[in-house]
């Protein structure tokens, strides 16, 4: 078998086992190349050719899959990768909006990119992380930074729903429209109908004990747990 062919076949495998409600999960990458997932939409502009004063194609989302083809390094130093991001459409890319499961430091980079993220823009990097970089000695960190961006999300839920939903029964609740984009990362919350307040289920934070007990992050992890911060805060 051809070493581009493995490669699309074993990254297809990983990602058939990632969460199954993930809307990253779910996609399937063009084939040839080397695959890669838009993580910053900022800088995701495709274009015809490898510089800014190139035609744009399209603006990709986060959390597509491209497959990689080519490099190109330009005058001022950006480098912008030749990818496809269907069987008909091809372009360049800086490099900076993508992340590949088996370039190196890619998980370090997007950690980065991670941290300088808030609220929903966090939760949706991460989760790319967790299914992209299985094997990373980072994953113990991004599972902590996960939860806890999922605890601070139950907090404006809670304020939200009370806000718009008041009296209505509890129903109304566990069918609130803002927490559809939290179930599409994976997430899932915990409604007490007597205070009408979501928490938490803290999923990532049992994987982290689960997977790396004896990590930092599993005893913070432990503490999220037994010690959860009331919503209102």
């Amino acid at each position: 078998m051809y070493p581009h062919k493995l490669t699309v076949l074993l990254t297809t495998i990983l990602f058939s086992c990632c969460f199954e409600l993930s809307v990253f999960a779910q996609q399937m990458p063009p084939k040839g190349g080397r695959i890669a997932v838009v993580v910053d939409e900022r800088l995701s502009a495709l274009r015809l050719s490898p510089d800014f004063s190139g035609g744009l194609i399209r603006r990709v989302g986060r959390g597509r899959f491209v497959t990689i083809r080519g490099s190109r390094r330009n005058p001022d130093g950006i480098v912008f990768y030749r990818v496809s991001v269907s069987t008909r459409t091809q372009g360049w890319m800086q490099r900076e909006a993508v992340v590949s499961a088996i370039q190196r430091d890619d998980d370090k980079r997007l950690l980065t990119l991670i941290l300088n993220s808030t609220e929903f823009d966090r939760i949706t990097r991460a989760r790319i992380f967790l299914d992209l970089f299985a094997r990373s000695s980072l994953r113990p960190r991004v599972l902590l930074l996960f939860g806890e961006a999922a605890e601070e999300a139950a907090a404006r839920l809670t304020r939200d729903a009370v806000r718009r939903l008041g009296a209505l029964d509890f129903t109304h609740y566990l069918n609130y429209v803002g927490l559809d984009r939290y179930n599409r990362q994976g997430i899932r919350f915990t409604f007490d109908r007597a205070t009408k307040r979501f928490h938490y289920d803290g999923a990532a934070w049992k994987e982290l004990i689960r997977r790396y007990p004896g990590s930092i992050e599993a005893t913070t992890a432990r503490q999220r747990l037994a010690n959860p911060k009331p919503t209102d805060e």
